[in-house]
């Protein structure tokens, strides 16, 4: 049904990125395991897929385990900058129609957005919801085939909720961001280390000593000054939220405004799924050299215009380094545009945790097929049996035995009697 069957860089890629998706699988023992049942039982038999997600190593393991269980996929970036085009070339050789190029401007990134949306989806899965807003507002008209959605990231979770809040979602989805097995592992450890990585490839900054300012404290803020802690840097918390402020505090970190912290921060992380976190007042008091960098889903948290409007020069002065002279003569610089660092400047998220999270993307569609048009229209969990299904086999994977209740413990514990 896609008139154009793929639109990638260089389909000569493909071999180098048939090695790198080989070497990601190594690492997801848990989609392995779901691939061999897959294969065997076909529970997404000849349902149609549209994919919008990052396309790396660890997303082509799981497109490939859906194609795997009979499912007809087509795969689209969900960033511009995400993107490894390797990765493209080698799954249009698997036989996955991938509409994705590095780089790409507004206007293709949503061409290939509709490209994707031109297979008549069944199911769709998304990470920040741009294919399901545009489905929403531009394709109304396919709403009537779709069984249902999962959605990746906190980013367009927050957005289907909105849509759900407006009552204009036309149906069912799973928030898989919500899943323990998802944030505690992808969002902190995954997202803490690909932000340092690509901020480190893209500047080869020394963290230690460095004062860092990360932007929320969610999650992913969690991860992301854990490991800027561990090299050594001195952190400091901005939040909005006053419990996730006191849990920063609690964790050793300076707490304060962001137009204190822009003062005296030497690297800025915005990673809050919000607009303008780092705007013109905070812009304005940064010191000469401050490096600012978004680990965010959108580019929306520096606000770049405001940037620009203070800027007497830009250049590129490494590969996704951007300097900004303003008119005061201090130098900014910004990172990967304000998109996504760790994909836009390194590889993502390791394929340890994302081997969960996409195990949950995987085991969701199959649920939602399982229990086609029983679902109400609603922004569902994980089902708490998917979760604990995931972090079982990841356990077994690593080798690790735990525990089970005994028959007493049970009991005592669904029981009120007994007391001191």
């Amino acid at each position: 049904m896609i008139k154009n069957n793929y639109d990638i860089k260089d389909p000569a890629l493909a071999e180098a990125g048939k090695l790198r998706i080989e070497w990601a699988y190594r690492e997801m023992p848990v989609i392995k395991l779901i691939r061999a049942r897959f294969a065997k039982e076909k529970p997404l038999n000849n349902v149609r897929v549209s994919a919008c997600l990052h396309v790396t190593t660890e997303t082509a393991n799981l497109v490939l385990t859906l194609k795997e269980g009979g499912a007809n996929v087509v795969l689209c970036a969900a960033n511009p900058l995400s993107t490894q085009d390797d990765v493209a070339a080698a799954l249009v050789e698997y036989g996955i129609p991938v509409n994705a190029i590095k780089g790409e401007d507004e206007k293709t990134y949503y061409k290939h957005i509709n490209t994707a949306l031109d297979h008549k989806p069944q199911l769709t899965v998304d990470d920040g919801a741009d294919l399901v807003t545009t489905l929403h507002s531009k394709r109304t008209e396919l709403i009537g085939d779709i069984i249902g959605g999962t959605e990746e990231t906190t980013t367009g979770v927050i957005r289907l909720r909105s849509l759900e809040k407006a009552g204009k979602l036309k149906y069912p989805m799973i928030a898989v961001n919500d899943a323990p097995t998802k944030y505690l592992f992808d969002n902190r450890y995954g997202t803490g280390q690909s932000t340092i990585d690509g901020i480190t490839r893209a500047t080869n900054v020394l963290w230690a000593g460095k004062k860092v300012v990360v932007c929320g404290y969610g999650w992913c803020g969690h991860g992301a000054a854990l490991r800027a802690q561990g090299l050594g840097a001195q952190l400091i918390v901005t939040e909005v939220e006053p419990v996730r402020a006191l849990e920063a505090v609690m964790d050793g970190y300076q707490v304060m405004p962001i137009v204190e912290a822009a003062k005296i921060g030497d690297i800025f992380i915005t990673i809050t799924g919000d607009i303008n976190v780092i705007d013109k007042a905070s812009l304005q008091v940064m010191k000469d050299g401050a490096i600012l960098a978004n680990s965010g889903h959108f580019d929306v948290e520096i606000n770049i215009p405001a940037l620009e409007g203070l800027t007497r020069t830009k250049r590129q002065i490494r590969p996704f380094v951007d300097e900004y002279t303003l008119k005061d003569g201090r130098r900014l610089y910004l990172l990967a545009e304000g998109r996504v660092v760790n994909l836009a400047a390194a590889e993502g998220h390791p394929a340890t945790v994302m081997d969960m999270s996409f195990s949950n993307q995987a085991l969701c569609l199959e649920h939602l097929v399982k229990n086609r048009g029983s679902l109400k229209i609603k922004v569902y969990p994980v089902p708490e049996e998917i979760d604990k299904q995931v972090a079982r086999l990841k356990l077994k994977s690593l080798g690790v035995n735990i525990d089970t209740l005994t028959p007493e413990q049970k009991r005592y514990l669904t029981s009120w009697e007994q007391g001191t």
